[in-house]
């Protein structure tokens, strides 16, 4: 299994980066996808994704750190997703109008910077989207080349299909495991199994029955996929394949890497 969204460079696991990969082996999770949040986090990224050879990397700057980060950098992303072949995306970007950490002018000006490197690049993109459908898509029409997966989708079921409808993926997280959740599991039921991921976000958003354990980690990944296993009434081993198939076609990261 491949989890396809995890910051294995935030130090709550990047201090005990051995015991997480052991333990996410054990649990039969065996590839990941480190994301960026900002360029000096993809350099980190990217050095992690080099020593490793089942993890993958993106470089990117995430809306929320968009008032830090000086949009002048945003070329450099250039540099790095070329200079090492172990990155297979940019972002994670996009909008987030929830917290209102960074203007939304910044956001957007951010966002479409980070868009034209991918364009150049031409590598996909990973998408945060909080309560912001309606400009992250109206902004993307621009990029009409450039793949997306709206990653952690938390949505409702409209704004599924409007993004299923655009021809991008979703990426679903500890968030549909939820007591509450049985809206975000009606879009599961919906989206197809060859448009979406099984993902973590760790350290954030431990996936029920672990919801005691603060500080999510790649192993738990699997309680995603036997909620999505659940709900579309297959086996886990289904769910195992076809988003791993998904994965490997859309970050072309191919099983031999």
């Amino acid at each position: 299994m491949i989890d396809t969204h995890c910051h294995l460079t935030d130090p709550r696991l990047g201090s005990e980066l051995g015991g997480v990969l052991k333990r996410a082996s054990a649990a039969g999770v065996r590839r990941f996808i480190t994301i960026s949040t900002t360029i000096d986090d993809a350099v980190a990224c990217i050095a992690l994704a080099d020593r490793h050879e089942n993890i993958a990397c993106s470089v990117g700057v995430h809306p929320n750190h968009a008032y830090q980060e000086d949009v002048t950098r945003i070329p450099e992303m250039v540099g790095l997703s070329q200079g090492s072949d172990n990155v297979v995306a940019l972002g994670e970007m996009g909008l987030d109008y929830h917290y209102g950490l960074a203007h939304k002018r910044i956001q957007r000006e951010t966002f479409e910077a980070q868009l034209q490197v991918a364009a150049v690049v031409k590598l996909p993109v990973v998408i945060h989207c909080r309560e912001a459908v309606d400009d992250t898509l109206a902004i993307l029409k621009g990029f009409p080349a450039v793949e997306c997966v709206f990653h952690c989708f938390t949505g409702t079921a409209e704004e599924a299909h409007r993004i299923l409808n655009a021809g991008y993926m979703l990426g679903f997280t500890g968030a549909i495991t939820f007591k509450k959740s049985d809206e975000l599991r009606d879009v599961v039921r919906l989206t197809p199994s060859d448009r979406m991921f099984v993902e973590t976000d760790a350290p954030y958003l431990t996936p029920e029955p672990m919801r005691k354990q603060k500080i999510n980690e790649p192993a738990l990944v699997v309680h995603v996929a036997e909620t999505v296993a659940a709900v579309k009434g297959v086996t886990v081993e289904a769910v195992d394949r076809f988003t791993t198939e998904n994965a490997q076609r859309f970050f072309r990261w191919a099983s031999s890497r």
